[in-house]
């Protein structure tokens, strides 16, 4: 015969699963200080945060959740959504939480000053990030009358550094940058709504 506790165990395991909830709901980085200190957290402040455990699919935060967010900001700032999803792809390959060595943060891997300067609040916010990282992608293309290339170097080592070289900067990033973002482009081009 089947005890009440093990009954009532099951259930306790079960309501997570059925109202869709993950056991595990955010990342987890890990970070070891000068003193070999060993520090956790799911909201990264800086570059020397490495990944400990990666989120579960949950819902709502799927690729798909980002298509209208995308939409709306591409239609906000006069981009193509093909664009934006390009740098997603190239930037974070759709990772909400992810932080870059050099500290930027979230989905368009903004800089905290960068996101600071274009009032992103929460850089790992989907909507907030995208938001953010639209509004300079648009600075940029204006800022090179609406030449991608510049914009996107731009994007990736700063519209002084593209100035000074008067072009894309002879940087081994940059220029891998301009051109998987480009292939990215072209390939959301073709596909329409798809997003990797």
């Amino acid at each position: 015969m089947i005890s009440i506790r093990k009954i009532l165990i099951a259930g306790v395991l079960l309501v997570p699963f059925f109202a869709g909830i993950s056991p595990v709901d955010a990342d987890i980085y890990r970070y070891v200080d000068a003193d070999g200190r060993v520090h956790f957290t799911d909201t990264p402040t800086h570059g020397r945060w490495d990944m400990y455990r990666k989120e579960g699919p949950s819902v709502g935060t799927g690729h798909s959740s980002y298509r209208d967010i995308i939409r709306r900001c591409a239609n906000s700032y006069r981009l193509e959504e093909a664009l934006v999803k390009a740098v997603i792809k190239v930037e974070s390959d759709y990772q909400p939480r992810i932080v870059s060595k050099k500290g930027a943060q979230g989905l368009m891997q903004l800089i905290p000053e960068t996101a600071k300067s274009l009032k992103v609040n929460n850089p790992f916010d989907p909507s907030e990030n995208i938001r953010g990282g639209s509004e300079y992608l648009r600075r940029m293309l204006d800022l090179f009358n609406n030449d991608v290339e510049l914009a996107l170097a731009a994007y990736n080592s700063g519209p002084s550094t593209v100035q000074r070289y008067g072009g894309i900067p002879p940087y081994n990033e940059t220029r891998n940058y301009v051109k998987k973002v480009k292939h990215y482009l072209d390939y959301y081009r073709r596909s329409g709504d798809t997003l990797l």
